[in-house]
């Protein structure tokens, strides 16, 4: 959605990219200039009477329904994950875009080896998709496995274990191989 903080001289054209990121409510009037810093605030007030930020039939000096307790939102582009592991936890996050993606108490083991490089095995992870399901012949033997990749950027972080074949390898089964060369330690690690 696009909204056009109107300026007697030159509009500027503002996107609204996320739901609100702060709130606060003072009484305000109309500048009648625009700044780029001023569109980035929006009215609810001037929204519901159908007007633009800087109505240039409101001023300064011009106290009417303006002077009024109004609701200014601050509107940023957010980002979303599905789950935030809890601060006070050693946690690994994407080396690209910063989601979270498992807690290191869920850390099997750090011995494996990855398409790029080094790997972790995780019981469990979070913000995190997985691809369908293809066999793959590893250095452990043959598996089925499924790509897996941050659910925020997209990138392929390594793979989920959905069948070993061989049964020394059975205790992999539903767990994840992170690779080293997309994630990073995050929170509680001084």
């Amino acid at each position: 959605m696009s909204e056009l903080c109107a300026e007697e001289e030159d509009p500027v054209q503002v996107v609204v990219f996320s739901p609100v990121v702060f709130v606060w409510s003072v009484p305000h009037t109309h500048s009648t200039t625009t700044t780029a810093f001023a569109c980035i605030f929006q009215c609810f007030f001037c929204q519901q009477v159908q007007q633009s930020c800087n109505s240039s039939s409101a001023s300064a000096d011009e106290p009417s329904e303006e002077n009024h307790d109004c609701e200014m939102v601050k509107m940023t582009k957010s980002k979303t994950f599905q789950a935030y592991l809890p601060n006070c936890h050693r946690t690994y996050s994407c080396i690209h875009c910063r989601a979270h993606l498992a807690n290191h108490d869920e850390l099997i083991s750090k011995s494996f080896q990855g398409s790029q490089g080094r790997a972790y095995l995780f019981n469990s992870v979070v913000n995190v998709g997985c691809g369908p399901a293809e066999e793959r012949v590893l250095l452990t033997g043959l598996h089925a496995v499924a790509d897996i990749y941050c659910e925020n950027c997209k990138t392929t972080l390594g793979w989920k274990y959905e069948h070993a074949f061989e049964s020394s390898q059975k205790y992999k089964e539903g767990k994840f191989i992170i690779e080293l060369a997309h994630m990073i330690k995050d929170n509680g690690w001084e």
